[in-house]
């Protein structure tokens, strides 16, 4: 195999949890009460299948989009301050594989304008000759929609290609896809679910690194 389809957010940036909280405090302020349950369910999940479980727990008439408009100027804000948070090994295995002569996509269920912005931060854009994002699809993660889509405009056979994932819904996209799912946990502890729909899980970026490398050999 010589191609890769990174997800984004809890794999290369370490911003689930940055999203979580804002989440929760966006939450608070609107007076809604188990929003710790509900971001969990949409980890993975694009904006129009987000809201489909946001509006389950809150109801029809709950206004989602300024909500989320609510949410993502909170993380802008957070981000402008701070900075992206970005993993450990992130910048090593896309250079590594970059030398390799890998083919590299990313497959992200958020937006595409905030994809672009992390990356563009990172310096992360140049590794990705195909970047595919949750506006792309109509239904993102966990159906296999976005990573098929990625596949095809890299030109490579799902089969042949790895998928590195940290959520639960991503495994079971890139498994749906027919794809090696490589999954890196983040917020969500694997299952046995997880266990057994991942080629293999990994503690860090350095070991997916290292275990692609032995691959090679």
């Amino acid at each position: 195999m010589k191609a890769v389809v990174f997800d984004m957010d809890g794999v290369l940036f370490d911003t689930e949890v940055l999203c979580m909280k804002s989440w929760v405090t966006a939450a608070r302020e609107w007076g809604l009460p188990g929003m710790e349950e509900v971001f969990p369910q949409c980890i993975g999940l694009n904006a129009n299948d987000s809201r489909r479980i946001v509006l389950g727990a809150y109801g029809e008439d709950f206004d989602y989009p300024r909500f989320r408009q609510e949410t993502a100027d909170w993380f802008k804000a957070y981000v402008e301050k701070k900075g992206l948070p970005i993993k450990s090994g992130a910048g090593e295995i896309l250079e590594w594989l970059n030398s390799s002569g890998y083919a590299v996509g990313l497959a992200s269920s958020t937006r595409e304008e905030a994809v672009r912005s992390h990356l563009e931060r990172s310096g992360f854009g140049k590794y990705f000759s195909v970047v595919v994002t949750g506006n792309m699809v109509e239904h993102s993660k966990p159906l296999p929609d976005i990573y098929l889509l990625a596949c095809r405009r890299l030109g490579v056979d799902p089969a042949g290609t790895y998928a590195v994932e940290d959520s639960p819904n991503g495994i079971r996209s890139a498994h749906r896809a027919g794809m090696c799912p490589l999954m890196v946990p983040d917020m969500i502890p694997p299952d046995e679910e997880m266990r057994r729909l991942s080629a293999r899980i990994f503690s860090s970026l350095q070991e997916v690194q290292t275990y692609l490398q032995e691959v090679e050999q």
